[in-house]
């Protein structure tokens, strides 16, 4: 008897809780849907997959841990890979940030026609990482590129060819991530404008010149903006792809000079077919990826303030 009486409670409350609730779930059906359909399931499945051995054409077979245990002693391609990738991560990643810095400060100083010049300088963040752009880009710094015309008629300079040249062909893909600072350079806008300009009133009454006030109130003060910035494009940059595959037309030359991760991920999972071992490489660098950020989280108490005093 007691059962039943708890049994019929437990389904009148639960009707309750639906019908209270029924509108909002079937909201966020579609989401959840999506997060368990297309995230979760093709997660779960690659995970196992990075222990197989599989081609997508006959059935996965389970091979343990060679997958991994190939990339670290064996393949050196995918070491050079890792290695381009840092590269790249470390030296566009500070340059990015800082020119969007210095574009973002020139824009705070009042400029007439701000929005144009902010519109301006974001179309590149819109157009960068375009397929066009990319192939544009490969022709403005080959041999015979607008760059190289440009250097001979204005300096008499023989340039390299920048894209077929090892030793600076993956500096040319930096140079196009870096010309993609406007979205950055939105988010520093609006940091910049949020600082009181008190503060730096009470700096120049003591004395304090340009390069102080940078340091000692700007850079404080907009620490949780870079802090933002520096995440997420620290993230965005493992995950660079259509650059380099474009300008390298896909094979990572000259000699492997510009094979990002992302790229040889892709060309072991859908040139070679080796589908288990792309899905390790993709488990590899998620856990890359969540690393560096963790890190970045872990040293943000050390360097990012709050307008409050306190720190993150």
């Amino acid at each position: 008897m007691e059962q039943t009486v708890t049994s019929q409670r437990t389904h009148s409350y639960v009707g309750r809780l639906w019908k209270k609730n029924a509108v909002p779930f079937l909201f966020l059906l579609p989401w959840f849907l999506g997060t368990f359909v297309l995230t979760l399931g093709p997660m779960i499945s690659s995970l196992y997959l990075s222990f197989t051995q599989y081609d997508l054409l006959t059935p996965a077979k389970w091979v343990g841990t060679a997958n991994y245990e190939n990339m670290f002693l064996e393949d050196t391609r995918y070491l050079q890979s890792l290695k381009v990738t840092l590269t790249y991560v470390f030296v566009s990643v500070p340059l990015k940030l800082g020119f969007a810095l210095a574009v973002a400060m020139l824009l705070n100083k009042g400029l007439r026609a701000l929005h144009f010049y902010r519109t301006l300088y974001y179309i590149p963040t819109l157009l960068g990482g375009s397929v066009a752009i990319a192939v544009l880009w490969r022709q403005i710094f080959g041999a015979d590129g607008l760059f190289n015309l440009f250097l001979h008629g204005a300096f008499g300079i023989e340039a390299p060819d920048w894209v077929s040249d090892p030793t600076y062909s993956l500096y040319s893909i930096v140079a196009l991530t870096v010309w993609q600072f406007g979205s950055s350079m939105v988010i520093f806008l609006a940091g910049l404008k949020q600082i009181p300009q008190d503060l730096y009133e009470a700096a120049e009454v003591d004395g304090a010149g340009k390069i102080q006030k940078f340091f000692s109130i700007t850079i404080p003060m907009l620490s949780p903006v870079v802090f933002f910035n520096l995440v997420i494009q620290l993230i965005g940059s493992f995950q660079a792809f259509t650059q380099a595959f474009v300008v390298s037309r896909g094979t990572g030359g000259p000699i492997d000079s510009t094979l990002f991760y992302t790229l040889y991920l892709y060309q072991k999972g859908f040139s070679h077919f080796e589908m288990g071992y792309a899905s390790a490489m993709a488990w590899i660098l998620l856990l890359l990826i969540g690393c560096c950020t963790a890190i970045l989280f872990g040293t943000s108490r050390y360097w990012v303030h709050y307008a409050d005093g306190g720190k993150s």
